[in-house]
C-alpha cells in the first residue's frame, strides 16, 4: 500500500512502472522542503524491494523488507545526506564503491540522495558517471528543490518526477484523520504550511516550530525598521546556518505575497491569516512595488543559494533591498 496522501500522478507512474518492469535507473523527485520527496522515494524503495508475490500489492508494509526499509535498517537501502552544508564528493566515491557490489538481500540496491541541489560540483561530476553507467541492479533516487539547480546533464538522465504542493483540504483532512489534530488547529496548519504535509507534521508535534515562525517574522518587521548595520548582523546570524536561512527566507517569501495580495485588494485567503491585523497595519505603510520588489529579491537569495553564491554575501543582498520603513508613521 503506498501511504502517500495526494501526489496521486507521481504514485501512479512508479507504480505503473513497477507493474510493467519498466524501472528506471534514476529518478529525479523536486519540490519545496517538506513537501514529501523522501517519503516518497522511501516509499518506492520498499514497493521495489517488497517481497509480496504480487507486483500489484507492493509494497505490503508488512514483509521484512518494507519493515526494514521503514526502519532504515535495509541492508540495500541507503539515505545518503548533505554532510554539513554540502554533499560531498567522498560520499559519492563511497556510493561508488557500494553500488558496484551485489544486493545483500533484496532485488535492487537503492540510494536516496537528498538534496542534491547541496552536491559540490566534484560530487555532481562524480555522480555523473554513475549515472552514465549504472548497474544493472542499482536505482538512485535523487532530491532537490528545483531541477534548475542541478546540473542539466544530470537532469537529462533521470526520469523526473516534480512534486507539487498538496491542496489544502487535503493537508487539513490528513491531520484531523491520521494525525488527531482538531480541526481548528488543522485549518492553521494546513493554511501555514502552503501544501507541505511534512512541514505540517512537524508543527503539530513541536510547538517550538511555530514558536520559530512567530519569531522569525516579528524579526522581519523589525529590520524593516533598522538600519543597515542592525540588517547586517542579522545576515551574518542566519548565514552560518545555511538550512535556516532557506527556512527564513521561505517564510519571508509567503509573508511579502500576503502584503501584496493586501495590497491588490486580492480576495485570496492569506497565509499568515492569524497575523491578519499586523499584515493590514503594515500594507499601509509600504507601496505595492515594495513589495514586489521584496518578493523578487527574496526569489533572488534563494537563487543564488542554490547556486552555491557564499550565504553570507545572498543573506546581505537581500537585507540591502527589502524596504525601509518610516517609524514616524
Amino acid at each position: 500500500m503506498w501511504s502517500i496522501v495526494g501526489h496521486e500522478w507521481a504514485v501512479a507512474l512508479l507504480h505503473r512502472s513497477l507493474i510493467q518492469d519498466r524501472v528506471s535507473h534514476a529518478y529525479l523527485i523536486t519540490g519545496s522542503p517538506q513537501i514529501g520527496k523522501t517519503t516518497l522515494a522511501r516509499t518506492f524503495s520498499q514497493a521495489l524491494n517488497c517481497t509480496h508475490p504480487q507486483a500489484s500489492e507492493r509494497p505490503c508494509q508488512t514483509c521484512r523488507s518494507c519493515e526494514l526499509i521503514k526502519g532504515n535498517n535495509h541492508p540495500d537501502v541507503r539515505v545518503i545526506e548533505p554532510d554539513g552544508a554540502y554533499l560531498k564528493i567522498d560520499q559519492i566515491r563511497a556510493l561508488q564503491h557500494q553500488v558496484a557490489l551485489s544486493p545483500v538481500e533484496g532485488k535492487w540496491k537503492i540510494y536516496i540522495l537528498r538534496q542534491m541541489e547541496r552536491a559540490t560540483t566534484e560530487a555532481a561530476n562524480a555522480l555523473l558517471k554513475t549515472l552514465e553507467e549504472p548497474p544493472a541492479h542499482a536505482v538512485l533516487l535523487l532530491t532537490a528543490g528545483e531541477a534548475e539547480a542541478l546540473l542539466p546533464t544530470i537532469v537529462s538522465r533521470c526520469q523526473p518526477i516534480p512534486l507539487r504542493p498538496l491542496r489544502r483540504d487535503l493537508v487539513e483532512q490528513a491531520l484531523t484523520k491520521s494525525w488527531q489534530v482538531q480541526p481548528e488547529q488543522a485549518s492553521l496548519l494546513a493554511r501555514l504550511s502552503g501544501g507541505r504535509l511534512g512541514w505540517a507534521i512537524e508543527a503539530r508535534e513541536k510547538s517550538s516550530v511555530l514558536e520559530l515562525r512567530g519569531q522569525r517574522l516579528d524579526k522581519l518587521v523589525e529590520l524593516l525598521k533598522q538600519g543597515r548595520a542592525e540588517r547586517f548582523a542579522y545576515a551574518e546570524k542566519l548565514s552560518r546556518d545555511s538550512d535556516a536561512l532557506r527556512e527564513v527566507m521561505g517564510l519571508w517569501l509567503s509573508w511579502w505575497r500576503d502584503l501584496l495580495l493586501l495590497a491588490h485588494n486580492s480576495k485570496a485567503t492569506l497565509t499568515h491569516q492569524d497575523r491578519s491585523p499586523e499584515l493590514h497595519s503594515l500594507i499601509k505603510k509600504l507601496k505595492p512595488e515594495q513589495a514586489c520588489q521584496a518578493l523578487k529579491s527574496i526569489r533572488a537569495a534563494i537563487d543564488s543559494l542554490d547556486r552555491h553564491v557564499n550565504s553570507r554575501l545572498a543573506a546581505e543582498v537581500l537585507m540591502l533591498n527589502l524596504p525601509t520603513l518610516d517609524t514616524r508613521i
